[in-house]
């Protein structure tokens, strides 16, 4: 048996409207579907779901402002983070490179979710 590609990962946050603003006006993603407590955007590779938290579920609430663990892959990493940063993305510090060869940014969205844009070494995908 076969598992994958993986088709979604989740974000959850605290207020739908600036969440909308941060992945699709600065990330620049495709917002694909969008209701009351969801919004869907197409990443070219596996949907991200920005959830809304419910307020009475302290599980989902644990989940908000912290590292994720999502990568965005960008091919040059030092222009991403200045098209991102004069946008107003916020990031934790300056792009950093790994002692594998990637070079490694964070962002912040709106809820203090941590998301990571990396460039891959040159023959890594």
């Amino acid at each position: 048996m076969k598992i994958g590609p993986i088709s979604a990962v989740r974000v959850f946050v605290t207020e739908l409207a600036p969440a909308r603003a941060f992945y699709r006006d600065q990330l620049g993603l495709t917002e694909t579907l969008a209701d009351d407590s969801v919004l869907v955007f197409d990443t070219g590779s596996a949907d991200l779901v920005v959830e809304l938290a419910d307020p009475a579920d302290a599980e989902e609430h644990a989940l908000i402002g912290r590292f994720v663990g999502v990568s965005f892959t960008v091919p040059d990493i030092h222009a991403a983070h200045k098209a991102l940063r004069d946008k107003g993305v916020r990031f934790d510090a300056e792009p950093e490179q790994q002692p594998w060869g990637a070079w490694l940014a964070h962002i912040l969205d709106p809820a203090g979710n941590v998301l990571t844009l990396v460039q891959l070494p040159d023959g890594v995908s």
